[in-house]
């Protein structure tokens, strides 16, 4: 399995999946994060921030964003430890937010609140993995929930 850490896609393929309904529930997108050891703007301004320092103001800031498009941040945590598997290297974080729908998130991520606070995502993302998740209708024992 080839994993290919990216900060966005044109992929047109990609993007026509992308804009397709997706799953008729709610989708949990689970987020993993790999930061650059120093921010780099776009627009080249100095900063000392880190990666991680920039990602964390998008982050605060796509919180207080999500509950406008029906979505809320759910979890962040640091990855410290890979139990089973193998990657040449580990993601610095994931962060799982929710969505009543995937045009919810595609909504989002198009809209001009987020486009103003995705230079700091831009600026600190070495590159992710977005995995788009739903919940089944039965819990982890096989129960129905």
């Amino acid at each position: 399995m080839q994993v290919v850490n990216e900060v966005t896609t044109t992929d047109p393929e990609r993007i026509k999946q992308m804009l397709q309904p997706g799953p008729d529930a709610p989708i949990y997108m689970v987020n993993l994060l790999k930061f650059k050891e120093k921010a780099e703007y776009k627009d080249g301004r100095k900063t000392d921030l880190s990666g991680r320092d920039a990602y964390m103001i998008y982050g605060r800031a796509v919180s207080d964003l999500l509950p406008k498009f029906g979505g809320k941040a759910i979890f962040a945590g640091d990855v410290t430890f890979l139990m089973l598997g193998q990657v040449e290297e580990l993601w610095d974080e994931i962060a799982i937010a929710t969505y009543p729908n995937r045009k919810a998130l595609v909504d989002m991520s198009t809209s001009a609140e987020w486009r103003e606070i995705a230079v700091h995502r831009e600026a600190g993302l070495a590159g992710q993995l977005n995995i788009e998740t739903v919940l089944q209708d039965k819990d982890i024992s096989g129960q129905k929930s």
